[in-house]
């Protein structure tokens, strides 16, 4: 599938559109665009609903709307020829029409629309769980996220509807992250996790000795702003992107107990196992008013999907430079002042 330009190319300008500017791979994606293209003729456009809860510091163009408004899609892609799209509702389980609703249906919408408008590099947020841990090397392999992850298998729509619109004259990205540490965080795994540590409860899955492939916001920005301005990529292009060194899980519940005086698990359960325990936990929370304690997906999260920086080092100049440790030490003081209760599993509402 190939659309021509619906804009004629002496009216385009140099507009960098960032989706999801509020929320925590948004907003260091628009700073890292802002800071770093800074005194360059570059328009960098902050799209967002609430335009107070922008990071301190920007002081570009903001676009407040809705993606789930028509006309709000249509003008926001006019006349740009990037588009990154790091909006998102998300989920770590069930929640499957309102996935669709709130991010399936307007991040394909918002494609079309970015298409008909002749945007040249389209740029979407994604996961390395995105593909089976079988295939997840090759960030290019198409995804085939388990069912019981409604969330994660939209994730993967977009990345087919991106596929499609791949061509000579397109550059159509997608940057399969780790897991997000860092300050001005947002649903994640430590905010998940650290709350029901001091259960007890919680065991090691397989001795904990899979990776825990964290990045940090800073280092997420820099891959934007990279996959932003690399000249030369064409077609359909999938980049992992994690941190500078990948610990296993084992090593960040040891360090979280170490500085955080948090229990470590009792006890190590194998994979299959904590799956079914999940399982049961996601159906009992179907009559309880509370979120499961865990989830398939936390499980699935935990498995090694044998990732690296390697493609992303060599065709974008790719090279994180925080410590994971660092990351963690921020991401919980800020958790210390928002987080008072155990961070629910959905993303809220956005009415």
């Amino acid at each position: 599938m190939s659309l021509t330009s619906a804009t004629p190319p002496q009216t385009r300008r140099n507009k960098i559109v960032v989706t999801g500017a509020t929320g925590f791979v948004g907003s260091h994606a628009l700073m890292a665009l802002w800071q770093g293209l800074r005194g360059q003729p570059v328009q960098v456009v902050a799209a967002c609903r609430d335009k107070s809860r922008l990071p301190i510091g920007y002081a570009g163009e903001v676009a407040e709307g809705d993606l789930l408004d028509p006309a709000y899609r249509r003008t926001l892609v006019e006349h740009a020829d990037v588009v990154i799209h790091a909006a998102a509702w998300t989920s770590l389980y069930g929640h499957k029409k309102q996935s669709n609703t709130l991010f399936r249906e307007p991040s394909i919408a918002l494609l079309d629309e970015a298409v008909k408008a002749g945007v040249n590099r389209f740029v979407m947020v994604s996961s390395t769980a995105a593909a089976p841990p079988s295939s997840a090397a090759a960030a290019n392999a198409p995804g085939n996220a388990p069912a019981f992850w409604p969330h994660l298998g939209n994730v993967v729509a977009v990345e087919d509807a991106m596929r499609k619109y791949a061509d000579a004259g397109r550059a159509m990205i997608t940057l399969r992250l780790g897991l997000f540490t860092g300050e001005r965080y947002s649903l994640g795994l430590l905010p998940v996790l650290v709350p029901r540590m001091k259960s007890h409860l919680v065991p090691w899955v397989s001795g904990g000795k899979t990776p825990m492939p964290l990045i940090a916001g800073e280092d997420i920005g820099a891959a934007v702003l990279q996959a932003t301005t690399t000249k030369g990529l064409e077609g359909y292009q999938g980049f992992n992107i994690l941190g500078a060194d990948i610990p296993t899980v084992r090593e960040v519940i040891s360090f979280l107990a170490s500085e955080y005086n948090l229990p470590k698990p009792w006890f190590s359960v194998p994979f299959p196992m904590a799956h079914v325990f999940a399982a049961t936990m996601e159906a009992v929370s179907k009559v309880t008013p509370w979120d499961p304690f865990i989830t398939r997906s936390i499980i699935y999260l935990m498995r090694d999907f044998h990732v690296s920086n390697e493609k992303a080092q060599q065709v974008l100049g790719y090279a994180p430079t925080v410590p994971w440790q660092d990351a963690v030490r921020r991401q919980m003081a800020e958790m210390k002042v928002r987080q008072s209760s155990p961070m629910a599993m959905a993303k809220p509402l956005p009415y």
